[in-house]
């Protein structure tokens, strides 16, 4: 069963939302839409990104988190600081539920729509797999996805990493898209005669440059750094 398109208006009602929790409870993490080999390649390449920090308390925020699966491969890794939202009741509930019963009750999830995220702290590393292409999905999808990254800016922490996994849209595409975004946040701050590389809010890092091919998708991972 294939999950639901969160990002389409109804995505709160729909029932087949509620259908595929239900079922997700009866099933193991592998059979997530990323894959096991992807997951794999994404958190060892994410340690590696990090390895100038104590991943101990290195807080990680995980946008969109579904099932939890994302933050137990972090936690497996060493990271401990886990926070995992996501704007379903339903989804963090199998969450916790998992957690619990693959013994990972330290990480910390929370219902909240990144949209309009409650969050009153900053994260040194904050990870999105999907959620950014969910969004893109919305009828208003240019608006809300303009409203993800002035959002996601306030979540990641002076000197912090946001870390983005898409299956529609290129590297060079997230590039641009962050790119547009520093210079809407130049344009309103007035800075004239500033370098838009001196007050970017997000720089590009790095990016996965192989991921095993799934359903003839291609997956995107591009790492930013926070200002």
């Amino acid at each position: 069963m294939e999950p639901p398109l969160l990002g389409l208006p109804n995505y709160h009602q729909d029932g087949s939302y509620a259908e595929y929790l239900a079922n997700f409870q009866e099933r193991s993490h592998t059979d997530d839409w990323f894959g096991t080999e992807n997951m794999d390649v994404l958190v060892s390449w994410t340690k590696n990104l990090c390895s100038n920090k104590d991943l101990r308390s290195c807080s990680v925020l995980d946008i969109g988190t579904g099932s939890g699966r994302l933050s137990q491969q972090l936690a497996k890794q060493g990271f401990s600081d886990l926070t995992g939202i996501d704007h379903s009741e339903g989804a963090i509930e199998v969450a916790r539920n998992l957690a619990i019963r693959d013994g990972f009750e330290h990480i910390n999830f929370l219902v909240d729509d990144v949209l309009e995220s409650k969050l009153e702290r900053r994260f040194e590393l904050v990870m999105d797999e999907g959620t950014l292409d969910t969004i893109g999905l919305h009828p208003d999808g240019p608006v809300k996805r303009m409203m993800y990254w002035q959002s996601v800016a306030g979540l990641v922490s002076p000197g912090g990493i946001l870390v983005i996994t898409s299956c529609s849209r290129t590297k060079d595409e997230l590039v641009q898209e962050v790119e547009s975004f520093n210079q809407r946040k130049l344009s309103a701050m007035g800075s004239e005669g500033a370098q838009a590389s001196d007050t970017a809010v997000f720089k590009y890092i790095d990016h996965v440059q192989t991921y095993p091919i799934v359903d003839s998708s291609c997956i995107t991972t591009v790492a930013f750094s926070h200002s």
